[in-house]
């Protein structure tokens, strides 16, 4: 379905909520263009190991930052991401790059500059962004804010078995604290914290498929076109 309307639609919540999944249907459905603000910072990320960069060096990772080369490239099942020439779709989403994410998405200049970034893509275009501060901070005048949630107990088990479909061998268990830890990290960082926008409609999704999801908030847009 095309809406005619230039919109914005922001899709928060925390790790395991299912944003990118519903976010990159949604986008699909209405010919949106779908930003994925959580694989610019898993790219940061990436970029400092590869640079061998201490994650906790945040002077040198901020000092650097402007220079990282990072685009998406559509594509079917998944948008490529390419960080400086390179394709590092399947390399962000390791274990690593996904325990320190946090840590690396909590410094200033490199929000500030990803920040940007992310506003400059949705200029004169209808787009879909899924992350932790888009409708607060990134996007705060978007027509529709989504905020997923969803039991930790039900994200742990979701990201189970996406990293077996992946080799991945993480137990339940370790699964649920590092999303319990990732959780308090997101909402206690100084800058720009997972939180809820004021006008945001609120979705639980521990028992909703996908497609009951992405209907809700299809309805939601369509409400606001």
């Amino acid at each position: 379905m095309a809406i005619k309307e230039k919109l914005q639609v922001a899709i928060d919540g925390p790790a395991g909520s299912g944003k990118s999944t519903v976010a990159k249907i949604i986008a699909k459905n209405f010919a949106f263009i779908y930003i994925d603000t959580g694989a610019m910072y898993r790219a940061v990320t990436l970029y400092a190991k590869i640079n061998q960069i201490d994650y906790e060096n945040e002077e040198q990772l901020s000092e650097q930052v402007a220079t990282i080369s990072l685009t998406f490239v559509p594509a079917d099942p998944v948008q490529r991401v390419i960080l400086d020439g390179q394709d590092v779709t399947e390399a962000i989403r390791s274990e690593e790059i996904t325990n320190n994410v946090s840590l690396v998405s909590s410094y200033k200049k490199i929000r500030e500059e990803m920040t940007e970034r992310q506003r400059q893509m949705t200029e004169g275009a209808s787009v879909v962004m899924d992350g932790r501060d888009i409708g607060t901070t990134v996007l705060p005048k978007a027509q529709v804010k989504i905020f997923l949630v969803a039991s930790v107990e039900q994200r742990a088990a979701r990201r189970f078995k996406e990293n077996q479909t992946k080799g991945f061998r993480v137990s339940l268990e370790e699964l649920k604290d590092e999303i319990i830890l990732r959780d308090y990290k997101d909402s206690h960082r100084l800058i720009s914290p997972l939180k809820k926008a004021s006008d945001a409609v609120t979705i639980d999704t521990s028992y909703l498929s996908i497609d009951q999801v992405v209907e809700k908030i299809s309805e939601i847009i369509k409400t606001r076109a």
